[in-house]
């Protein structure tokens, strides 16, 4: 049986701002249903990676296909129409917006969008805070309404960029329930984590990047047998 094609392909990636070359060749793979985190120290160009799939990187040279069609050369606003979202590690939250207001900003791009009912079944917390002004929301509360945000607009793969930094343990923990619950549900999800132990406990595979490069791919199955290795790449 032929295996189905990666429904998001990155080959050979090189990304700048300005004159800063940053992304040096990054290739890597998601297949349609997998959570897959890239790790790496602060640097390494992980969130720059995500940024050059949803086009927000002016300059990029290399290929980088989702659902078969290039996106090298496409505008972010046409990368979203085609059903791919960004929740970027600030968040962008509006302070001058309640929380319903907030989560009804971003346009449907394409049908299968939860419903605000599903959102609020998965994030009861924006439910109870939905008349609150964004930035009355804590840091926990706040990463909820960025993930559910980008869940109404029909998106199927989710960009998370940095989802439980700062944040408490327990809260932590609430993400990680939410990303196994997306996943089951048919999400595909690409994460940028610094907190590998909490990636191990969401990912099906990690690809880890060092100088704007993708060093080693490993699957979560055998992450203790290269825990020495990982220590080394993360400095941890």
């Amino acid at each position: 049986m032929r295996e189905r094609p990666p429904l998001l392909a990155v080959r050979d990636l090189h990304a700048w701002y300005g004159e800063s070359h940053v992304l040096h060749g990054v290739s890597f793979d998601v297949h349609a249903g997998e959570v897959v985190t890239l790790l790496g120290r602060n640097g390494a160009g992980k969130t720059t990676t995500l940024k050059s799939v949803m086009g927000i990187v002016a300059r990029r040279r290399g290929s980088i296909t989702f659902e078969g069609r290039e996106l090298v050369g496409r505008t972010s606003n046409h990368i979203a129409r085609l059903g791919i979202a960004f929740c970027p590690e600030e968040r962008g939250i509006f302070a001058s917006l309640n929380v319903e207001e907030n989560l009804m900003l971003p346009p449907q791009v394409r049908p299968g969008g939860l419903s605000v009912a599903a959102i609020h079944a998965l994030f009861p917390n924006l439910h109870e805070r939905r008349r609150s002004q964004g930035t009355k929301l804590s840091g926990g509360e706040q990463q909820m309404l960025a993930i559910a945000r980008i869940l109404r607009t029909g998106a199927r793969l989710l960009l998370l960029d940095e989802p439980t930094e700062g944040l408490a343990p327990v809260i932590v923990q609430q993400i990680g329930v939410t990303i196994r619950r997306l996943k089951a549900d048919g999400f595909t999800i690409l994460l940028v984590e610094q907190n590998f132990r909490f990636a191990a406990t969401v990912a099906d595979r990690h690809y880890v990047m060092e100088h704007g490069r993708v060093v080693d791919a490993i699957a979560n199955a055998e992450l203790d047998a290269n825990m020495g290795k990982l220590h080394e790449y993360l400095g941890v």
